[in-house]
């Protein structure tokens, strides 16, 4: 494979075709775990190294899957890899285990997951297969991220509040607080997760758009430009 496939990977893992904003997959824990950046980034992360793993697993063994089991066998893999990701959270950062819930067993039934095992890394070699797992798991962080800033921040007036439940004790100073604000409720329950969803897809839409009419008018100005002038001339 050459660098361009690379490079569209990545740029369909985190824009063209990213799972929360367009393919509109693992929604659940996204809107459930978007309330705070430290909820987003941990679960963000776990689904990551969920995704790279599942897709190297099931690239390394793929030849040696029968069609008949291959959908069981993938949900097993993914199982095993969330295990012990819950087993390593539930060791060395508990209380954000706690404060995730049953969220973080259900990635085994986020369909991006399963659908990068089926669609792509049963198809490709470990490389490409981890890389796309990478890809896919950082757009939908980026998003969870985004979305947990915006609630956390209209919300409590606060920015990465407790990321030492993540990162320990020197994170205790990172929290950015609004002077005098006053909380807005509404951002802090679930519904919002919805509107501040939708804001994201609007923005991603209008800015698809931005490009494409630049793309379009940069190549009606390629055309007019190749086009070649004939001039002729009669001399008496």
């Amino acid at each position: 494979m050459s660098e361009m496939s690379y490079q569209k990977i990545a740029l369909d893992g985190l824009w063209h075709n990213n799972t929360a904003t367009v393919q509109l997959l693992g929604l659940c824990p996204l809107l459930a775990c978007s309330n705070s950046v430290v909820n987003a980034l941990s679960l963000g992360l776990a689904t990551t190294l969920a995704l790279a793993s599942s897709n190297a697993a099931v690239s390394l063994i793929r030849h040696h899957i029968p069609n008949t089991l291959r959908l069981p066998i993938f949900v097993l893999i993914i199982a095993s890899f969330v295990s012990c990701i819950e087993l390593i959270m539930h060791a060395f950062t508990y209380q954000l285990y706690q404060a995730l819930g049953i969220f973080i067993p259900l990635i085994v039934t986020n369909c991006a997951l399963l659908g990068r095992a089926e669609a792509f890394a049963s198809k490709h070699n470990t490389r490409l297969a981890t890389f796309d797992g990478l890809m896919v798991g950082i757009g939908f962080t980026l998003v969870l991220i985004l979305l947990g800033a915006m609630r956390e921040l209209l919300g409590n007036g606060t920015l990465f509040a407790n990321m030492h439940l993540l990162f320990g004790d020197i994170a205790k100073l990172w929290t950015l607080t609004i002077p005098d604000y006053k909380k807005f409720l509404f951002f802090v329950l679930p519904p919002s997760a919805f509107v501040g969803l939708g804001l994201i897809i609007a923005a991603k839409n209008v800015i698809d758009d931005v490009i494409k009419q630049k793309q379009a008018a940069n190549a009606q100005i390629a055309q007019i430009g190749s086009k070649r002038v004939r001039t002729t001339g009669h001399i008496s």
